[in-house]
C-alpha cells in the first residue's frame, strides 16, 4: 500500500495526456486563426471584429469591472484570437442545458427544505442585525435557517480525523460523502475500510469527487474496485480532451452525511496533508465541523441534487430524511454557491458580514485574490473603525498564486486592515467571524474561483456558543503568525513588486 500512495502523488499519464491535447486543439485553433488571416483579407477583418465586439460586450456586462479589465487587455493584445478565446473560456459562462439540469436537480431536493417562521421569527427578535444575512442566504441559495442543531467545532483537522471515524462506524442506512480532493493515504485508509465494512452490511454508500482534484492522487482502478466492494461512485466532470466551457468549473465542497442525523463539513478534504500526516507545505492549518439536529437535512439536499445532477438518475430525497431535533440556542443555516445558478451567495454574504460588524472581523484563508468590490468592502469596514484582521499562508502550495494573494497588501494596510501570515505552514482554513456573535465555516476561498467558477458549500452561524471557539481558533492561529507592517512592505524588493503586478492581471483566473 506504501508504494501505492507514492505513485499517487504524481501525475497519471490520463491528465498528461488530455493537457497535451487540449493544447493541440488550442495551438491548432490559433495557428488556423492566423494562416486564415494572413491568406484572406475578409478573414482578418472577420476575426477583427469578432474581438471588437467581444469588447464591447465584455464591457457592457454586469461583471466584476477586475474580470472585465483582464479580458479586454487579453483581447486587446491578441485582437486576432483574443476574441475567439473569449467565446470558448469567457465570461464564466456555462451551457445553458447544464443550468437547467442543475436547477431541476436542485428543484427535487429542495422540496424537503421549509423555512419555519417561527424560527424566522426569533432571529429577527434575539438578533435583528445578523437577520438580515439569513435572509439573504435564504432567498439567494434557497436554504432555510434552523434551530435546534448542535455544533462542533474543530481545529486543526486532525483532532476531527477520529470523530469522523466514530460517525461512520455508527451509521445504520446511509452515508453520502462528497470530496474536491479524495487522495491516497492513511487518513483514505482508515475511512475506507469503515465504508467497505459498512456497505456489506447493507448500508447505502455512495461518493461523489471531483476529477482534476483527486485523479492525481488514486491509483489505477481506484473507482472501479470500490464499486465491487459495493460502494456507489460517480466522478464530477471527468477530465477529458475538450475545449468545453465546463472543465473550469469544478466541485470544489466538502461533506459527509450519516442517516440525516449527521452532517460533517470544514475545509479540509481526504488526504495525509490535511491531518498533518504529510507536510508538503509545512504544518497544514484546517478546520471542520460536526453538525447534529435539523440543519442536516440542507446538506442532505446538497448533495442529492449534485448525486443527480453527476449521475443524470432521479433521486428522492424524502427516503434520506430523518427527524433528530436537538434542543440547543442559536441558529444554524448551511448554504451552497456555485457556477450554474447566476448568483454569487458565498462572496456576497462574506460582504453582508463585514458591513454589518460593529466591533471586529477576523478572518482567515489560504488566498486572498480579491475584487474590485471585495477589496472596497474590506477597506471601508477598516475605514469605519472596525477591527478587520485577514491571516493568509507564510508557506505558499501554488508560487504563482500566492504572490497575487501579497498584491492586495498595501491597499488593505494603508485602510488600517491587519494582515498576518501564519509562519509555521500553510492556512487552508476558510473563517469570517464577527463581533462574538456570528460566523461562517466552509470551502469558500476569497478568490474568483471560489466565487465564481467553482461549486462550494459553507455553513453560517449565529448566536450559539462555537462563534466562540472559532474566534479562540482564529486567535490561536493569529498568535502563531507575522504581522505584515506598512512601513516594511512599502519596501519590498523592485523584483517582487513586479512579480506580483505582473500575476495580478491574471488574477480572475486564480
Amino acid at each position: 500500500m506504501a508504494k501505492q500512495h507514492k505513485r499517487a502523488v504524481k501525475m497519471p499519464v490520463r491528465v498528461i495526456i488530455i493537457a497535451l491535447l487540449i493544447f493541440i486543439q488550442l495551438a491548432g485553433l490559433v495557428t488556423c486563426v492566423y494562416l486564415l488571416s494572413d491568406k484572406a483579407l475578409w478573414v482578418y477583418i472577420f476575426f477583427e471584429t469578432v474581438s471588437i465586439c467581444m469588447v464591447i460586450y465584455v464591457v457592457n456586462q454586469r461583471k466584476n469591472p477586475s474580470y472585465k479589465i483582464m479580458w479586454v487587455l487579453f483581447i486587446l493584445i491578441f485582437p486576432l484570437v483574443g476574441g475567439i478565446i473569449y467565446l470558448f473560456w469567457g465570461g464564466g459562462r456555462v451551457f445553458p442545458h447544464l443550468k437547467k439540469r442543475m436547477r431541476k436537480c436542485e428543484r427535487a431536493a429542495h422540496t424537503a427544505l421549509r423555512q419555519d417562521p417561527a424560527i424566522e421569527s426569533r432571529l429577527e427578535f434575539v438578533d435583528m442585525l445578523h437577520a438580515r444575512q439569513s435572509r439573504y442566504l435564504r432567498r439567494e441559495s434557497g436554504f432555510p435557517v434552523y434551530s435546534n442543531t448542535a455544533v462542533e467545532y474543530f481545529s486543526p483537522v486532525e483532532k476531527l480525523w477520529p470523530r469522523l471515524l466514530e460517525e461512520l462506524e455508527r451509521a445504520e442506512r446511509y452515508i453520502f460523502i462528497e470530496f474536491f480532493i479524495l487522495a491516497q493515504g492513511k487518513m483514505w485508509d482508515s475511512i475506507h475500510q469503515v465504508l467497505v465494512r459498512k456497505a456489506a452490511a447493507g448500508v447505502d454508500v455512495r461518493i461523489i469527487f471531483d476529477d482534476f482534484g483527486s485523479c492525481a492522487r488514486q491509483f489505477r482502478g481506484f473507482v472501479k474496485g470500490l464499486t465491487a466492494e459495493g460502494v456507489k461512485v460517480s466522478v464530477f466532470n471527468p477530465l477529458r480532451p475538450s475545449l468545453d466551457l465546463f472543465m473550469n468549473n469544478r466541485n470544489h465542497r466538502k461533506m459527509v452525511i450519516i442517516d440525516g442525523k449527521t452532517a460533517i463539513s470544514g475545509g479540509f478534504n481526504i488526504g495525509d496533508e490535511y491531518v498533518n500526516l504529510w507536510h508538503v507545505h509545512g504544518h497544514w492549518m484546517d478546520n471542520g465541523f460536526i453538525l447534529k439536529g435539523d440543519a442536516v437535512r440542507s446538506y442532505l439536499a446538497m448533495f442529492c441534487a449534485m448525486w443527480a445532477f453527476t449521475t443524470r438518475r432521479k433521486m428522492d430525497i424524502r427516503p434520506f430524511l430523518t427527524a433528530c431535533p436537538i434542543r440547543t440556542e442559536g441558529f444554524v443555516q448551511p448554504y451552497c454557491d456555485g457556477p450554474l445558478n447566476d448568483k454569487n451567495p458565498a462572496e456576497e454574504l462574506y460582504m453582508q458580514i463585514l458591513n454589518t460588524a460593529q466591533r471586529y472581523v477576523y478572518i482567515t484563508t489560504p488566498y486572498l485574490i480579491l475584487d474590485s468590490e471585495m477589496t472596497t468592502v474590506l477597506c471601508l469596514a477598516a475605514k469605519s473603525g472596525v477591527d478587520v484582521r485577514i491571516i493568509t499562508p507564510k508557506i505558499w502550495d501554488k508560487w504563482y498564486v500566492h504572490p497575487v494573494t501579497q498584491y492586495s497588501y498595501e491597499e488593505l494596510l494603508e485602510a488600517g486592515v491587519r494582515i498576518y501570515e501564519y509562519i509555521p505552514g500553510f492556512v487552508h482554513s476558510k473563517i469570517f467571524v464577527s463581533d462574538d456573535r456570528v460566523a461562517t465555516v466552509g470551502t469558500v476561498n476569497m478568490d474568483f474561483r471560489s466565487f465564481y467558477f467553482h461549486f462550494e458549500c459553507g455553513a453560517w452561524m449565529s448566536n450559539m456558543e462555537v462563534v466562540g471557539d472559532i474566534k479562540d481558533d482564529v486567535l490561536r492561529i493569529m498568535a502563531q503568525s507575522e504581522e505584515i507592517r506598512l512601513d516594511k512592505w512599502r519596501k519590498r524588493p523592485l523584483g517582487m513588486r513586479f512579480k506580483q503586478s505582473l500575476l495580478h492581471l491574471f488574477a480572475p483566473f486564480m
